[in-house]
């Protein structure tokens, strides 16, 4: 996998923005962050490896007995942290990519959960920058900018994604995510 740099420039949506490893933020440190839009404005997705270990239908009585009741929860990031978005992904039948899908209605998640290789998953919240904002976050280096690839989608979404994607893209980023988070232990 290659890093986009930060000096190219275009939309970024569709890609992923893995936290620095000397990210701090605690809304942020050791993230993985699925961008659904990107323009002059601004930018918006959701945090991929913050699992809440509930399900869809632990979290409303709407959702309890429904189609949706199976459906991962995760922590999808600092803003508005009590709305739901449920969003999902699918590869395309020739391999080429993914089709991602956010803000999806339940009737419509419902659909899609019935289809063959659609990943459904629930967010809390979601991740947002104003316009400008996340272009000088990546002029800082506080993000790296990486494509989606199959075994993201296919691989546990948890805390380990961070070491999985970043460690992908080249031998030092591998030795960076592998430094332990208290450095006394190094």
């Amino acid at each position: 996998m290659r890093e986009r740099s930060s000096s190219e420039t275009g939309p970024l949506a569709g890609s992923l923005l893995l936290a620095h490893p000397s990210l701090q933020d605690e809304n942020f440190r050791r993230s993985v962050i699925l961008l659904s839009a990107h323009d002059a404005n601004g930018a918006m997705g959701v945090v991929l490896n913050r699992p809440l270990g509930k399900r869809l239908g632990q979290l409303t009585t709407d959702f309890a007995l429904g189609p949706l009741a199976s459906v991962p929860l995760y922590k999808g990031g600092p803003v508005q942290p009590e709305q739901l978005l449920l969003c999902g992904w699918r590869p395309h039948d020739d391999g080429s990519g993914f089709q991602l899908m956010f803000g999806i209605d339940p009737v419509k998640a419902a659909e899609l959960q019935a289809e063959k290789g659609v990943h459904l998953r629930g967010f809390l919240g979601y991740a947002g920058w104003t316009g400008g904002q996340l272009e000088n976050e990546l002029r800082q280096n506080t993000w790296i900018v990486a494509p989606i690839v199959a075994q993201m989608l296919e691989g546990e979404q948890d805390e380990s994604l961070w070491k999985r994607m970043l460690g992908s893209i080249s031998h030092e980023w591998k030795l960076l995510a592998e430094e332990p988070e208290d450095p006394s232990q190094n």
